[in-house]
């Protein structure tokens, strides 16, 4: 969700240098690209460990709020977010949310979505073990197979933007695609890379699907792809 469908980072980035402050601490760009994408819980372990003196479940709700408020006036769209999550509603593709964040914000975000997008949500606080763990992609895939036994991971497309969601999202066995926004992503043969999700469609989705089942084995290009270019030589 953060940094995928909406570019709240910045939100979460201002957040956290609004906290460290009021404790005295010292806090840097740096060090807070090392918590995107990372669970709440490990991302207020760190902020201690910069200085907040406050229990790790006040320093997740004291963030969550201050994000929450942010978004409340000014949901910020990542580009081609709502036009893709609209044609797979068109499409009757079944969509789940898996993100970190926790409920609140995810069901903020949720709200302001024109459509019913999401069948099912997975946040961070409904999993024992965020991201880069499997687990919450894992839980969304169990959900969506409630109605679809048959349905396998191999069908499944997760689209991430952060190291730890990446790693996450490929450990559960789902066709990832990278889709970089505030860190840069390593090259990695076992996930597709999307500059941007602007002017991408189901049928850039399906063709990748297609592509898992072709051809198992076959690694992604490193290299970002151009839309439509997703088929294997």
């Amino acid at each position: 969700m953060d940094g995928t469908i909406v570019d709240t980072e910045p939100y979460w980035i201002e957040a956290e240098y609004a906290l460290v402050s009021a404790h005295g601490g010292q806090w840097s760009h740096e060090q807070a690209l090392q918590l995107v994408g990372q669970s709440l819980v490990f991302s207020a372990g760190v902020l201690q460990e910069a200085g907040v003196q406050m229990p790790r479940r006040d320093i997740i709700d004291t963030l969550t709020a201050q994000v929450i408020g942010r978004v409340r006036d000014t949901v910020p769209w990542r580009p081609g977010a709502r036009e893709l999550l609209e044609q797979l509603y068109e499409a009757d593709v079944r969509c789940a949310l898996v993100t970190m964040s926790e409920g609140p914000l995810a069901r903020e975000i949720v709200a302001s979505l024109p459509r019913p997008y999401f069948e099912y949500v997975v946040t961070g606080d409904t999993v024992s073990r965020g991201k880069p763990d499997p687990e919450a992609y894992l839980k969304a895939i169990a959900f969506l197979q409630n109605n679809d036994p048959e349905l396998t991971a191999d069908d499944c497309i997760a689209l991430e933007d952060s190291q730890p969601g990446v790693a996450a999202a490929v450990a559960s066995g789902a066709v990832t695609v990278a889709i970089p926004h505030i860190t840069a992503l390593a090259e990695d043969s076992r996930h597709a890379i999307w500059d941007t999700l602007e002017g991408r469609s189901v049928a850039d989705l399906e063709q990748l699907v297609e592509r898992r089942r072709k051809f198992p084995a076959a690694p992604f290009p490193v290299e970002a792809a151009e839309p439509g270019s997703n088929s294997v030589d």
